[in-house]
């Protein structure tokens, strides 16, 4: 099981809460942009594409994800939804092709966020809908809820680690950002071209 599945089913109290925050934030941001089609990049398994269509955000919704194993149990979990394989540096799409391109706890598993970015700014016509981890929230989360203790609430899979300012600044680079929030102990960011 991939970490995105099980971050979207734990059981642990404290964890559930964070998350459902997270969505509400999102949803609640995601309304505003009336978007018709989105484009999840790194959608894992779709939960996040899953609360989209039940929340009828979107009519066109598609994810992309990297990840075999996590592409097959999202066709099964959600079989109403579209999930392709595809590398978040090369994009299968069209410039222009999406109202708004969410890509929401990938950034900081990439080893060039800058690059993706720019072609995640490449397909999408205005929008780009941006989560990572708010460090060092995010880690003192973890070590509070007993994760990687050893290694001081690292999680294993991140290459980069930004605080709300520090991810600010980087989106700056290549977007225009509209809003920002933090849903802890995440950083969300909405920007545009």
């Amino acid at each position: 099981m991939t970490s995105n599945y099980r971050k979207n089913n734990t059981k642990n109290p404290i964890a559930k809460f964070f998350l459902n925050n997270f969505y509400t934030v999102l949803l609640s941001e995601l309304k505003i942009l009336k978007p018709i089609s989105v484009l999840d990049v790194g959608c894992g398994e779709g939960f996040t594409l899953n609360k989209l269509q039940q929340a009828k955000i979107g009519k066109k919704l598609e994810g992309i994800e990297y990840i075999d194993d996590a592409i097959t149990l999202g066709n099964k979990l959600h079989p109403t939804l579209v999930i392709k394989k595809g590398d978040i540096y090369k994009l299968p799409y069209k410039a222009n092709s999406f109202d708004v391109v969410v890509c929401t706890e990938v950034l900081e598993h990439l080893d060039d966020p800058g690059k993706a970015l720019m072609e995640l700014k490449r397909v999408t016509k205005k929008y780009v809908v941006l989560s990572v981890p708010n460090e060092p929230l995010f880690t003192i989360q973890r070590i509070l809820r007993g994760m990687n203790v050893l290694k001081l609430g690292a999680h294993p899979e991140h290459l980069q680690h930004w605080s709300a300012g520090a991810f600010k600044q980087f989106v700056k680079k290549y977007l225009r950002i509209v809003s920002d929030t933090t849903p802890l102990p995440w950083t969300l960011v909405i920007a545009e071209k």
